[in-house]
């Protein structure tokens, strides 16, 4: 745990000496850090993975979880949780290159981070533009105080793409009350927004059994031209996956990709910079 100004901010550290850069990894709604650490299934890690690679990873409990759930009170601002997200991150990794990574509701915090000096990439996974239409009017009715019916299914179905035992109450957290506000604007002018004002290689990880975002190819396509001002887009279609990529059966191979593209722009940046 660490403190930044009066709120704790907690997270999950693999960290190795000299790294070629560090992973942050932020985890969607109603999880937590752990999400980046399979509990029960170690070969699904990204935080082990990571360091087997080279990389320092930090699974940051986004603001509103872990330690700060108590301080919600101070986090409708969004520059408020960028600067808690950054001020963990820099008191945890001080200093070098950060190649963020963000799921479902994670991505709209990796985006607002995405324009500080330090990040050389991102990757997005479990998000979109448009909700698939069996998603649409189940999300419509959901709030802090109960789940609809049928929104499990969405999340984590088929079963068969996950390890026994997964969902687990491990994995589970409460939501944070500003988490309404993000769903509601994200697909309509947010994500669009964020998406322009990033500058670093942006990969994309779309799963083919996505039960709450469209991800067919015209979808894809319209998310990739949202990064106008981006070096590139590379659009990592995953197979024999659900939502939930960095929990499932295929996380294994969907965490190599994302690691291979951060190697990427850790070249990349170091060329850059060579000039």
């Amino acid at each position: 745990m660490v403190m930044v100004g009066a709120v704790p901010m907690t997270a999950l550290v693999a960290p190795v000496a000299d790294p070629r850069a560090v992973i942050v990894a932020i985890h969607g709604g109603a999880t937590s850090s752990v999400y980046f650490d399979c509990p029960g299934h170690p070969d699904l890690s990204l935080l082990r993975r990571a360091g087997s690679q080279g990389f320092t990873a930090i699974a940051l409990d986004r603001p509103g979880y872990g330690a700060s759930a108590l301080y919600q009170d101070t986090m409708d601002s969004a520059a408020n949780r960028v600067a808690l997200a950054w001020g963990a991150v820099d008191k945890i990794a001080q200093g070098g290159p950060v190649f963020l990574l963000g799921h479902s509701l994670g991505c709209e915090l990796a985006l607002r981070m995405a324009g500080h000096e330090r990040v050389i990439g991102i990757s997005l996974a479990g998000t979109g533009l448009r909700y698939h239409p069996k998603a649409k009017d189940l999300l419509s009715t959901a709030t802090l105080a109960g789940t609809p019916t049928g929104l499990r299914q969405l999340l984590w179905e088929p079963a068969t793409l996950y390890p026994d035992g997964i969902p687990s109450s491990a994995l589970s957290a409460p939501g944070v009350r500003y988490e309404g506000a993000v769903t509601s604007d994200w697909a309509r002018h947010t994500f669009g927004e964020l998406a322009a004002a990033v500058r670093v290689p942006v990969q994309f990880s779309a799963a083919d059994h996505e039960g709450v975002w469209e991800s067919g190819p015209e979808s894809l396509a319209a998310i990739a031209a949202l990064f106008t001002g981006a070096p590139g887009v590379d659009v990592n279609e995953m197979a024999d996956s659900g939502h939930n990529l960095s929990v499932g059966l295929s996380a294994a191979e969907y965490h190599r990709r994302v690691l291979a593209f951060a190697g990427q722009c850790v070249s990349s940046a170091v060329e850059a910079e060579a000039g």
